[in-house]
């Protein structure tokens, strides 16, 4: 009966030990699992993260481009050169109503603005307000209109605008043109507000803001302008 009892006390004790074994083994097996799950985790958040440190990046990098991009616009619009649309047709049939030009804010830096340039300035009766116009009497000179025809400082000679031909109606002056401005006119003579017609007559050197070089609107008839 003693031998029956170690036997059977032997067996139960090896089922016990092979189940322990078998929990044991589920066990590691299950650290294994929770480990390879957290690494899994880790991992994927680490490539989470690495995803929004990229895109934050790009971000970043592209606010930084445009904050450079509008820097140098503004450089270049306040400092190179000035765009400007023309309302009104009284600059036809040089530049026509609606384009869009540039104008070269550098131009006169070492130079003074000559006769026949076509200067984009600050309107002397409204500074709020550009125009575009075609100078014609330069500083100290006396520029009278008789009979559609301009003189300067009472030439018998009319002055040969050969940018702008156009007769004009009517008769006009004479001005003289004051030290450091300008006598401007607007080649569509018969339709153009200019010198003739303002309170403040003359453009001041410090209102131009450059010499209109370039018509770039509309894209077909884009052209330099003289």
């Amino acid at each position: 009966m003693k031998s029956k009892h170690k036997k059977g006390a032997k067996r139960a004790a090896a089922r016990k030990a092979a189940a322990e074994k078998v929990a044991a083994e589920k066990v590691a097996a299950e650290k294994v699992a929770s480990k390879r799950n957290n690494k899994k985790k880790a991992s994927l958040r680490r490539e989470a993260a690495k995803r929004r440190n990229s895109t934050t990046s790009e971000l970043i990098q592209w606010l930084i481009a445009i904050l450079v991009a509008f820097i140098i616009a503004l450089f270049v619009d306040n400092f190179l050169i000035v765009n400007a649309q023309i309302p009104s047709g009284s600059m036809e049939n040089t530049i026509m109503t609606g384009d869009r030009v540039v104008g070269n804010r550098l131009s006169y830096l070492t130079k003074d603005p000559e006769r026949y340039d076509v200067i984009i300035f600050k309107y002397p009766d409204d500074e709020s307000q550009l125009f575009i116009k075609r100078i014609i009497g330069l500083p100290g000179e006396t520029v009278e209109i008789r009979d559609g025809h301009i003189y300067i400082d009472g030439s018998s000679e009319p002055l040969e605008d050969v940018e702008t031909k156009e007769y004009m109606v009517g008769n006009y002056g004479p001005y003289t043109v004051p030290e450091g401005c300008y006598f401007v006119m607007g080649d569509n003579r018969n339709d153009s507000k200019d010198s003739r017609y303002w309170i403040n007559p003359y453009v001041s050197k410090d209102k131009i803001l450059g010499k209109a070089v370039f018509r770039y609107w509309p894209i077909t008839e884009m052209k330099t302008i003289k």
